[in-house]
């Protein structure tokens, strides 16, 4: 396992977070986002995840190869101890277990943030994002046939959660 740092992210990795994210936007392995995401995009991301809804970024160095965030779910009150996450690593870094790393993390943040539960969307094609979150501990709960429209195409999404604490 390569040797990485974990900690919040800081205003300041906002354009390395932008890259990674933008990687993943163009890679099609991800995200449903067709377009790259500007600074300003990424402000308006950033002011989303204030208090309970934390960013964490991975270094090598100094250098930002990965992040992961908490992101709301619902605005629902019924919904207020479920967490969806987003995890993205920079490609030159992916198979080397900074996934695992970020989402061990992650996990710990959403507990201190008394989150019960966390949920994530991937494609069923992310073999490489179902082995991470199966070897977590997250199971799949079905398949969102249709449930995008990307680049022409429908695209089916799979649902994943893990229990993470009881109430």
């Amino acid at each position: 396992m390569v040797d990485v740092s974990i900690r919040v992210a800081q205003s300041q990795d906002l354009e390395a977070i932008r890259g990674i994210y933008n990687q993943g936007i163009l890679d099609r392995i991800a995200t449903l986002d067709a377009e790259p995401k500007s600074p300003d995009d990424m402000m308006i991301w950033w002011d989303a995840h204030r208090g309970r809804y934390g960013v964490l970024v991975a270094e090598i160095g100094h250098q930002v190869v990965g992040w992961a965030s908490l992101n709301p779910y619902s605005s629902r009150q019924a919904y207020r101890g479920v967490a969806e996450l987003s995890i993205y690593v920079h490609r030159e870094y992916r198979g080397q277990h900074i996934g695992q790393q970020l989402l061990t993390q992650l996990e710990i943040l959403a507990r201190q943030h008394l989150f019960y539960k966390i949920v994530l969307f991937t494609f069923p094609h992310n073999m490489a994002g179902q082995r991470l979150y199966t070897k977590m501990g997250y199971r799949e709960v079905g398949i969102f046939q249709r449930q995008g429209y990307l680049d022409g195409a429908f695209v089916d999404i799979m649902a994943m959660e893990k229990f993470i604490q009881t109430l």
